[in-house]
């Protein structure tokens, strides 16, 4: 029997035999995440107006350094060089964003959306082969499993500033216990952002990955199966907790600049 070989023919950048809306969740992947990105590198230089009472923004915690309460080490330190701006979210930023640029969802959604590294399914690629992340610059993407321990100790620094947005001053200098529209949405968001942590593949691996036997191990099973259950809803959970952490700061930068009323509900 006579065989014909077809040649494959390499599609050029952006062809495709595809007659669906291909294009639609890389552009919108594109314009969320770009957004963000946008809005974040802003509000980190701004320097100001990132805690109003109680509140403060989780661009901004831990505070290591500013004027205001939440303090931890006082004002600006004098070894900051004052060439450079100087803002408390620079010093703290590069861990949660680190953890968020090298999950590996985020690769792919990224990958994707800003460098067509594929733009879609079946759809012709800017280059000609593929490098994968066995070198640099994209090897560096395996640090994420150490990220992820930074993320954690940022979820304990988060839940305590749900706490202390609980404890309300008065114009007499006495505190009392409340609970405003402020203390849900920096809830919601430490809720979202934990639910993204730690159903994230790392802690999945971390609590039960190495195990051989769950049945002699019945505490870990639990946390790996909490874990599976938060890691099928990754994809959810990040750009749920992605819209939260940005409306979080939104919502106390606009309390601190008297745009908005923060209510208390009691």
């Amino acid at each position: 029997m006579h065989q014909v070989v077809i040649p494959l023919e390499r599609r050029g950048f952006g062809q495709t035999m595809r007659r669906d809306a291909w294009w639609a969740q890389p552009l919108l992947t594109f314009t969320v995440l770009g957004a963000f990105v946008v809005y974040a590198t802003w509000a980190a230089f701004q320097g100001e107006h990132y805690e109003f009472g109680p509140y403060l923004s989780p661009f901004y915690s831990p505070l290591l350094f500013g004027e205001g309460p939440h303090s931890w080490f006082g004002p600006k330190p004098g070894w900051w060089p004052a060439a450079l701006p100087f803002s408390a979210a620079l010093l703290i930023l590069w861990a949660p964003g680190g953890f968020r640029f090298t999950c590996y969802y985020y690769r792919g959604a990224y990958y994707k959306a800003f460098w067509a590294d594929p733009l879609s399914c079946a759809v012709g690629e800017p280059r000609k082969k593929y490098l994968g992340e066995q070198s640099f610059p994209l090897i560096l993407q395996n640090i994420h499993r150490y990220f992820l321990y930074l993320a954690i100790l940022f979820l304990f620094v988060l839940s305590y500033d749900v706490w202390k947005a609980m404890w309300f001053t008065d114009v007499s200098g006495q505190t009392t216990f409340g609970i405003g529209v402020g203390t849900i949405v920096l809830a919601i968001n430490t809720v979202l952002l934990s639910c993204y942590t730690l159903g994230c593949h790392s802690f999945r691996h971390l609590v039960g990955g190495v195990l051989d036997q769950f049945s002699q191990h019945p505490t870990r099973l639990k946390m790996y199966d909490a874990a599976n259950c938060l890691n099928c809803r990754h994809m959810k959970f990040a750009w749920a907790s992605l819209f939260s952490v940005a409306l979080a700061d939104l919502y106390v930068r606009l309390c601190s600049m008297g745009v908005v009323t923060d209510w208390r509900l009691f």
